[in-house]
């Protein structure tokens, strides 16, 4: 971590200096006319857009949330690989991985052919598979996650915080108007209920659940069907002498539905979620009337010959599995780029039990964020938006389309979750085909001017073009510090260039002599004056010796660049293989040794292009078809 670049301070590391163009904040402190960026919605989605949005203090922006104040428990509790790779960029994947629960083996259960009225265990499986991710799979409490997200955010240089008991009423789009074009009625949810306010953005994006009133402005609507059953949840301690309780569990019984086990963080809690009845075609949850004790009476039910003992029941709650889609993600037509966008639950709904609602939400807007974020600083022309919708529409119908499987598998009438002819039960075998998607690492973005052709793809077949960088370990030379590749990208905006050395080093030394120095450089081309050198693009180079056989001194200006207002030299940009056996980078992405090539990484850690060490021309024009010239 590098904090002292503007100069020496002590006290917290992650607490960024403070913008002076900041908007004031307090209990009496007016509410903005005019802003960029209107976020509705303090959830996951919400969150995460704010929390990289408020890296950049030039951009006005504001998040309203029609609730009081945060949550405090319940929700959604699954973080995948792939999330945690994303925090890992915000700042807090260690914290979180330290707070909770991980799940490193799924134990199947279902009713014991000598006796069908109990369960038995049928097999486990390791939860992630080896090698998927350098991050566990990991169980935490969502509102937690918002508390970590709120932290990054009042911590940032816009001392960015929410305004509670305000929701979006109305959006109004003048598609005539240059400068925020978008009308928002706010209302007030609060002590002065009913009170409107309006404000005027450039770009509002829905991240206000199921209800969107942001997708209903634009005319945006869910699609799609019910299961026409009603599941229920629970966050309970409790006494059980089920043997597996302390690890996530799939459970099915002969006649009285199934339910899931997830220990969750602090080593007592853990949810469950229950089976409970088939509804009519045409009726609600709601209903039904369930309550807690319904739920807690299905568990035992479905459980037996085990039973809990609950002693608190933390949080609960009823709902019906759906899956719906929205057919567009933003406002966008033919002659008029987006201004208003959704994100999570305000585009997708679906079942929670393959953990996904709120992963996928926080990496709808963690694709978005570094798209405003260009477009707003002049980074970018506003056509960067279209993307948006074109690379997590298709993401989410994925998505809607698994968990429809999935969800029809977990609430199979009895017997009919046996495979045919075989000893797995359906829905261990469906869980383990889909550990690559349920660990969010399926997500592969198709061509664009965002994402190349695979022309260049074997020389490094590890890093897939489309998908996520795998990272994978290496040693920093000027410290010998082992770390991981991909854990040097921060949730900042910026692109980054890993280059490979061949055999011969000179090959990356002569790229990055390239981009430091020539007039077709798309580093100078697309860094503006009094910038630091890597503002825009950020280039770290990986040699094939170990630390020690590295002539640091010999490394080009632009591997050991000065930055800052002092003119301080960083010495965190050169990487070789790791010496203590953690792994060679090289072998296990597939690398090749001899020609080396360079891996251009998208800021929301997509992997965009492979190239030749020597592909310059490709590289510069890649860069011109996204960036505007400085």
């Amino acid at each position: 971590m590098q904090y002292y670049l503007n100069g020496f301070r002590g006290g917290d590391p992650d607490l960024r200096n403070a913008a002076p163009n900041r908007r004031a904040r307090g209990g009496f402190a007016p509410l903005p006319d005019k802003v960029d960026v209107l976020i509705a919605g303090c959830g996951p989605a919400g969150l995460c857009l704010a929390a990289q949005l408020a890296q950049f203090p030039q951009i006005d922006t504001m998040i309203v949330e029609p609730k009081p104040g945060p949550i405090e428990k319940g929700q959604a509790d699954g973080v995948n690989t792939r999330t945690m790779e994303m925090f890992q960029a915000f700042g807090f994947g260690e914290k979180v991985k330290r707070e909770s629960y991980w799940v490193n083996q799924t134990a199947f259960w279902s009713p014991d052919p000598a006796n069908p009225g109990h369960i038995h265990r049928i097999g486990r499986v390791q939860d992630v598979p080896e090698g998927s991710s350098e991050m566990p799979h990991t169980l935490l409490n969502q509102a937690r996650v918002h508390e970590l997200f709120l932290d990054v955010m009042r911590k940032s240089p816009a001392r960015l915080e929410p305004d509670y008991s305000w929701s979006v009423k109305d959006v109004q789009v003048d598609r005539e108007a240059s400068e925020h074009p978008v009308t928002v009625t706010l209302e007030n949810t609060g002590i002065n209920a009913g009170e409107v306010h309006v404000v005027r953005a450039n770009y509002v994006v829905g991240c206000d659940g199921a209800r969107s009133n942001v997708r209903r402005a634009i005319g945006g609507k869910l699609h799609g069907d019910a299961a026409h059953q009603a599941w229920g949840v629970m966050d309970i301690l409790a006494n059980t002498d089920f043997p597996d309780v302390r690890q996530k569990c799939l459970i099915t019984s002969a006649s009285e539905g199934n339910t899931l086990i997830l220990p969750r963080e602090g080593g007592y809690l853990f949810r469950m979620y229950v089976e409970l009845d088939k509804l009519n075609p045409d009726e609600r949850v709601a209903q039904r009337n369930f309550t807690a004790d319904h739920l807690i009476a299905a568990a035992n039910r479905i459980m037996a010959p085990y039973s809990i003992d609950v002693k608190e029941v933390v949080w609960w709650s009823i709902y019906e599995i759906g899956h719906r889609l929205t057919d567009r993600f933003d406002d966008a037509s033919e002659g008029h780029g987006p201004r208003v966008f959704t994100a999570g639950d305000a585009c997708h709904t679906h079942s929670p039990k393959a953990g996904q609602g709120m992963n996928v939400s926080m990496q709808d807007s963690f694709n978005l964020g570094w798209k405003l974020a260009h477009v707003l600083t002049g980074r970018a022309g506003p056509e960067l938006l279209r993307s948006y919708s074109a690379e997590r529409w298709a993401e989410a119908k994925r998505l809607i389309d698994t968990d429809h499987e999935w969800s029809r598998i977990m609430s199979a009438p009895p017997g009919e979750s046996k495979l045919d002819g075989g000893d797995m039960p359906r829905f261990q075998k469906a869980f383990i085909e889909n550990l690559m998607f349920t660990g969010g690492l399926a997500v592969k973005y198709d061509p664009s001017r965002l994402t190349a052709e695979s022309v260049h793809q074997a020389l490094a077949p590890g890093f897939e073009i489309g998908r996520r960088f795998h990272s994978a370990p290496v040693v920093r030379v000027a410290d010998a510090m082992q770390m991981h590749l991909g854990h040097v990208a921060e949730a900042d905006g910026r692109w980054r260039i890993y280059a490979f050395a061949g055999q011969d080093p000179r090959g990356l030394y002569d790229l990055a002599e390239w981009l430091g120095t020539a007039d077709t450089s798309p580093v100078l081309r697309h860094t503006r004056e009094g910038e630091d050198i890597d503002a825009v693009i950020d280039l770290r180079g990986v040699l094939q010796g170990t630390f020690d056989t590295v002539a640091y001194d010999a490394a080009p200006a632009m591997l050991k660049p000065v930055k800052g207002p002092l003119g301080l030299q960083d010495h965190e940009k050169l990487f070789c293989v790791d010496h203590k056996g953690a792994g060679d980078i090289f072998e296990m992405r597939g690398l090749d040794r001899a020609q080396g090539c360079m891996v251009v990484v998208r800021p929301d850690q997509y992997v965009a292009h492979v190239l030749p060490l020597d592909a310059r021309a490709e590289l510069a024009a890649f860069f011109e078809g996204v960036l505007l010239p400085a």
